[in-house]
């Protein structure tokens, strides 16, 4: 611990990290279906702009998340979880629907749901099926007049971006993620044992605040957090690095909010560390969530699942934002705390490939129902179970939203290598991600890997054609 010692931190937290993990209520042993279990109630937790590693868990040494590290603890972490499309809009609504972009239509932020398509999201889904709905955050899907406000038992969305800065009804300040953790409280005060519940908690934290000089604001009691810290400037934030980018992403608007954000050493220290606070608080809140679960008596047949909606660029490759296929952008955490696991289910890493796109499904699965046809990721409930069933080993991305500065690509991520394709430049990456994990040397022009890069292609091509196919 920096200047704000463990015990100041713990206050602040409420005293909510909880490491109890009961197993009441599990007569069969096993998570998902089962004949002997009733329907489990789920929490969905989806935090915005957090990547992979930004978790004690996933090892980095700096950041203070123990309740996202109780979860990991009891639960079962996703060590290579990716997004097929790395902007909040898109990525959401795949989450939603269990769809490829380009299957939702979900390209920007002005378009919403059909009345068709909102139908089949799993939180609509569920509530046909029974269970209590509520949403809460970032809805991140369609313009204000659009949201599906009267299509939840509980709404607390909002549209846009939201303000990190509130004050209440005596006007004192009070931080957006803490005013989500209070909305959580009175959702589940307002739940029963009698009937399943499906609470989505979207968090804007740790997006930045568009427009605002500070960008990352974080609630004032963790000012001192990481005061005393030292972020290790990444490898790839050597200038050189981002001076073999090509013209067209050195004037992109990746580079215009590095500026903002990393462009002296001072800046960057502070850009992160900010950054680090905003996913503390959201993890102070997880933990007041558990707590309130606890004290319902809820908290023994509530899975509750945590996943970032896309990566994020930390000065890597003198980049800021997301959008293009480096892992920083497309890689995020993923853990599924299921209370009703036994004993060798819990505390696991699984490395198989998991999608934004598995979420829906997964959910789905969790509660009992089928996963409709249209959906095209896959349940991730057997690797959950501890089962081995064959399972991905690549998969396609794309982001084709379109703006001046920001150009669109497709991909293709294998375990060893990835493909990249710009496609308003005509231009090709190739990186070997077991030789070359930072992504430092692009192969797409070296002979010895033609054979590769023409394979690659060729899958990347087929993937496109077939973004409706289940993976």
């Amino acid at each position: 611990m920096d200047s704000m010692n463990r015990r100041e931190f713990l206050l602040l937290a409420g005293g909510s990290v909880v490491a109890g993990l009961s197993l009441a209520g599990c007569e069969s042993g096993l998570i998902g279906r089962g004949k002997t279990q009733k329907r489990p109630n789920i929490i969905f937790l989806l935090t915005d702009d957090q990547r992979w590693d930004t978790m004690g868990c996933a090892g980095n040494q700096i950041i203070q998340t123990p309740n996202m590290d109780a979860m990991a603890a009891g639960g079962v972490r996703f060590t290579n979880t990716f997004v097929t499309t790395s902007i909040c809009a898109s990525s959401r609504a795949s989450i939603f629907t269990g769809q490829w972009t380009c299957t939702h239509g979900i390209k920007g932020f002005a378009t919403h749901f059909t009345p068709e398509a909102l139908k089949q999201t799993y939180p609509m889904l569920l509530r046909d099926a029974g269970y209590r709905t509520g949403f809460i955050g970032k809805y991140g899907v369609g313009p204000k007049k659009d949201l599906p406000i009267d299509k939840y038992d509980y709404w607390r969305g909002f549209a846009g971006q939201g303000r990190y800065e509130n004050k209440d009804e005596d006007g004192n300040y009070k931080h957006l993620t803490q005013i989500m953790g209070e909305q959580a409280t009175e959702f589940l005060q307002g739940c029963s044992k009698e009937q399943q519940f499906c609470l989505s908690v979207s968090f804007k934290a740790p997006h930045c605040q568009d427009g605002d000089p500070r960008q990352f604001i974080y609630d004032r009691a963790y000012k001192d957090l990481y005061k005393d810290a030292v972020i290790p400037t990444p490898e790839t934030a050597d200038p050189r690095y981002f001076e073999a980018l090509p013209e067209f992403l050195r004037t992109s608007e990746a580079r215009r909010r590095w500026g903002i954000r990393f462009s002296t050493p001072e800046a960057f220290q502070e850009s992160v560390k900010s950054y680090y606070r905003l996913i503390t608080g959201v993890d102070v809140v997880i933990g007041k969530i558990r707590e309130q679960l606890k004290q319902l008596d809820l908290d023994d047949n509530t899975v509750i699942m945590l996943i970032g909606d896309n990566g994020f660029y930390l000065g890597e490759h003198g980049l800021a934002g997301k959008w293009f296929p480096h892992e920083e952008s497309i890689r995020v955490p993923l853990v599924v705390y299921d209370p009703r696991a036994g004993g060798k289910l819990r505390g696991r890493t699984v490395d198989q490939m998991a999608l934004n796109v598995d979420i829906a499904p997964t959910i789905l699965e969790l509660a009992g129902l089928d996963v409709p046809e249209q959906m095209q990721g896959r349940s991730l409930m057997p690797l959950l179970k501890g089962k081995k069933p064959r399972w991905r080993t690549e998969f396609f991305y794309e982001h084709m939203f379109e703006h001046k500065t920001i150009p669109r690509t497709e991909a293709l991520r294998t375990q060893r290598y990835k493909y990249a394709r710009y496609i308003d430049h005509d231009y090709e990456e190739l990186y070997d991600l077991k030789n070359d994990p930072d992504e430092t040397i692009n192969l797409a022009k070296d002979e010895k890997y033609g054979k590769t890069l023409k394979s690659l292609r060729k899958r990347c091509d087929e993937l496109a054609k077939k973004r409706g196919a289940r993976t």
